[in-house]
């Protein structure tokens, strides 16, 4: 199980200092971004306070904590479980914290904002952009370097590699292993439970197992990838939830941090964020793999010049 998670959920249930990427020190811009893939994962108290961060945390940030047990409808002793949760000592730690966020946001924008009925194809234009850019910016910060640095070298493994994901995390699934390929690292891809079960009880140690899914929680990838740790295989998990059930049962969790907005569900969100982290884990795997990397590339562009020619 990957540990990572184990305390997260830890802290969570007992509101005992969350051990992460984000603590305290840096929490800064990442925190509304922690918050949010958090959420899923809270009590219903702390899920409304956390609501209350991700929608505005400059107001949580001015707000006693008697100001914000009211607008959350929670009591001050769940607030102070929250901040801890969150690794911080306590609210006032945490007031901090968002204020330092939201005085390097800037003021909130309409850009912000969900799309409308009556946008302009300009606003929607200039809203993707802006909620797309900002997933990017995100995801860099919830991306823990120890994480991918582990997946990495389980990747540049020589035994087996399979990917699983369904509908839109399949299509970025499909992504990372057409990057692979071409750096000559042999892996497959599955969209459909049935193809990545039958693969995945197939593997051992030395092979690793691979799930790209935006909640973590799709029965659709969970059952392979049980399956596939119960056989020893190594397990990554590129996840916009750090405490999902796919999380808690991978040996590592690269997180991203897409967003929901009007029109954008879910699996339309996390795709940009995702394929930031596959970009990551490929260009990582790509330097350990230099020589090897450098000359599949060459090949396959040769071939592929070639045929254009013809």
């Amino acid at each position: 199980m990957h540990s990572a998670a184990v305390h997260q959920e830890a802290a969570a249930r007992d509101g005992s200092p969350m051990e992460s990427a984000t603590a305290p020190s840096d929490a800064g811009d990442a925190l509304t971004a922690t918050v949010r893939g958090l959420l899923p994962s809270l009590t219903p108290a702390a899920a409304r306070i956390a609501s209350l961060i991700v929608a505005d945390p400059a107001q949580v940030a001015r707000s006693t904590i008697s100001e914000l047990s009211a607008l959350a409808g929670t009591s001050e002793s769940s607030i102070v479980r929250t901040a801890r949760a969150l690794g911080f000592a306590g609210y006032p730690e945490l007031r901090l914290a968002l204020a330092a966020s939201a005085a390097r946001q800037g003021p909130k924008t309409t850009l912000s904002s969900g799309i409308t009925p009556q946008d302009s194809a300009e606003e929607v234009v200039a809203k993707l952009v802006h909620t797309e850019s900002q997933a990017v910016l995100e995801t860099a910060t919830q991306l823990d370097p120890d994480q991918l640095r582990g997946a990495v070298a389980a990747v540049c493994g020589g035994g087996q590699l399979h990917i699983a994901g369904v509908g839109a995390s399949g299509l970025v699934a499909q992504d990372l292993q057409q990057k692979l390929a071409r750096i000559g690292r042999p892996c497959h891809a599955h969209g459909d439970s049935q193809s990545a079960l039958t693969s995945a009880v197939l593997l051992g140690p030395g092979d690793v197992f691979l799930v790209v899914s935006h909640s973590g929680e799709s029965r659709d990838v969970l059952e392979p990838l049980r399956r596939a740790a119960d056989e020893g295989a190594a397990t990554v998990v590129i996840t916009n939830h750090p405490l999902s059930t796919a999380a808690r049962l991978a040996d590592w969790v690269l997180v991203s941090a897409g967003r929901e907005t009007t029109f954008r569900p879910g699996a339309m969100a996390s795709r940009i964020s995702q394929l930031v982290v596959v970009d990551c884990l490929f260009v990582c795997v790509a330097q350990h793999t230099y020589e090897m990397s450098s000359r599949a590339l060459r090949l396959t562009h040769q071939a592929l010049e070639g045929d254009r020619e013809h």
